[in-house]
């Protein structure tokens, strides 16, 4: 079975209020986006790799990538981005093969989790994603005051890699965008569909780099990994 990867990388981060998109920030001696496509070079399992840049993408070509990376245009959401990447991929990819859709600024993902991830759901009928069960107390709120307590049994953070197969998430995706509902991750537009994607247990620090406080707290956990 092929394994695919598309990384939406067209986002240019509002959030870090840095002047170029959090992907291309440096962490050591790589860049944020460089450190993510390695967690998936070298796997066995994966076919290729195809990242979404924005039209206008001024930093990727300066990146010292491999030539077996694939790319193509990004879109204005996340979800344009990757229907972008699936489209390119029909030329590649078969409908029942596997697409993995990673977050770029996810550098930290461990390839033990992706590994678990291609491992426990290869068989089964939706896919599904990482994630990790919440720990603590939430709440809701309302201007920042609390309104109330939320049980917490049975709620998961979202992580990525989310891996489906190829002609369900594209179809997912296209309808999803037809009924103009938002969609903010591959999971809901799987959902929309009546279908129940698998929660596969990943780890804590498989974090999303989103504020700039996140890069220091990546750079430890990506050294950890590598040492």
């Amino acid at each position: 079975m092929n394994y695919w990867v598309i990384i939406p990388a067209a986002g240019i981060g509002k959030r870090m209020g840095t002047e170029i998109p959090k992907q291309y920030l440096k962490l050591g001696d790589q860049t944020v986006l460089e450190h993510t496509i390695n967690r998936f070079q070298n796997l066995p399992q994966i076919k290729g790799i195809v990242i979404c840049l924005a039209p206008d993408d001024l930093f990727f070509n300066q990146l010292s990538i491999s030539k077996q990376i694939m790319m193509t245009n990004g879109g204005k959401e996340r979800c344009d981005s990757v229907l972008n990447g699936l489209k390119f991929l029909e030329k590649y990819a078969e409908e029942n093969n596997w697409i993995l859709v990673h977050d770029a600024a996810r550098p930290c993902v461990r390839k033990s989790d992706i590994e678990k991830l291609m491992f426990e759901l290869q068989d089964h009928e939706v896919g599904g994603l990482l994630a990790v069960s919440v720990r603590d107390t939430m709440k809701r709120a309302k201007n920042q005051h609390v309104e109330t307590t939320v049980n917490r049994e049975n709620l998961w953070h979202a992580l990525t890699p989310q891996m489906f197969r190829f002609k369900t998430l594209k179809t997912a995706l296209e309808t999803a965008l037809e009924k103009q509902q938002i969609i903010t991750d591959e999971a809901q537009a799987i959902e929309f569909l009546g279908l129940h994607p698998m929660l596969i247990e990943g780890h804590a620090d498989n974090i999303k780099i989103t504020h700039p406080n996140d890069l220091q707290l990546a750079h430890l956990f990506l050294s950890n990994l590598l040492n």
